[in-house]
Order: C-alpha cells, then sequence, then structure tokens
C-alpha cells in the first residue's frame, strides 16, 4: 500500500500523485489538512524520511512566523505545531514499505516505488 499526504490545491501534491496512479500504485490518499497525523504518526514519518521536523517544515508560510518559530525552533516544538497546524507539512509526503519522500520534484518519489 502507498500513502500520499495530499492537498488537492497544491501543483506538486496533483503531479505526485498522477505519477503514482500513472505506475498503477494502489493509493491511499490522505488529505492531510483535513485529517492531520497525530505526532506519533508525523515522528515515524520523520524516521522513514530520515529528516528532521525542520526538513519538512513550510517555513514560508504565513502560520509559521505568526506562530514565532524559527529554523532554530525545537524539534519537539516544530513536530507540536504541524500537528496542531499541518499547513505548516510539507508536502506532498509519499509513504510505501516503511519508507517515505517529499514529492519536491514528484519523480523523487519514484526512489521508494
Amino acid at each position: 500500500m502507498t500513502e500520499i499526504w495530499h492537498n488537492p490545491r497544491c501543483s506538486k501534491s496533483r503531479q505526485t500523485l498522477a505519477i503514482l496512479e500513472d505506475r498503477g500504485e494502489n493509493v491511499t490518499v490522505r488529505r492531510y489538512l483535513d485529517d492531520p497525523p497525530n505526532e506519533a504518526t508525523l515522528r515515524a514519518v520523520l524516521a522513514a524520511l530520515d529528516a528532521a521536523p525542520i526538513d519538512i517544515t513550510r517555513t514560508g508560510e504565513k502560520r509559521f512566523k505568526e506562530l514565532g518559530l524559527t529554523k532554530d525552533t525545537p524539534d519537539d516544538d516544530l513536530i507540536t505545531a504541524m500537528v496542531a497546524h499541518p499547513i505548516l507539512i510539507e508536502r506532498p509526503i509519499v509513504i510505501k514499505d516503511g519508507k517515505a519522500r517529499v514529492g519536491r520534484p514528484p519523480d523523487r518519489v519514484t526512489e521508494i516505488l
């Protein structure tokens, strides 16, 4: 099973979903803005990405600045912020077989398919 954390308003997210569908992947689409991950799920995805929270934080989002976050904000605080404000999570994220990739650029997700 392949899961995509998807925002249909995002062109990169739509392109990534199209790649998955074109490759015949059985895809579960998680609209993460409507169905945000909990802390445990987010931590598991970070481990699958082998990434730090700042690596998948949308630092250019207005909410990032409104919350007083910086690139030096502690990891636990970033995770708490992303769970409470999923708009801060980079998109799309594709998860398959314990591995994950951010679809930027979209074809990067083929590394785990």
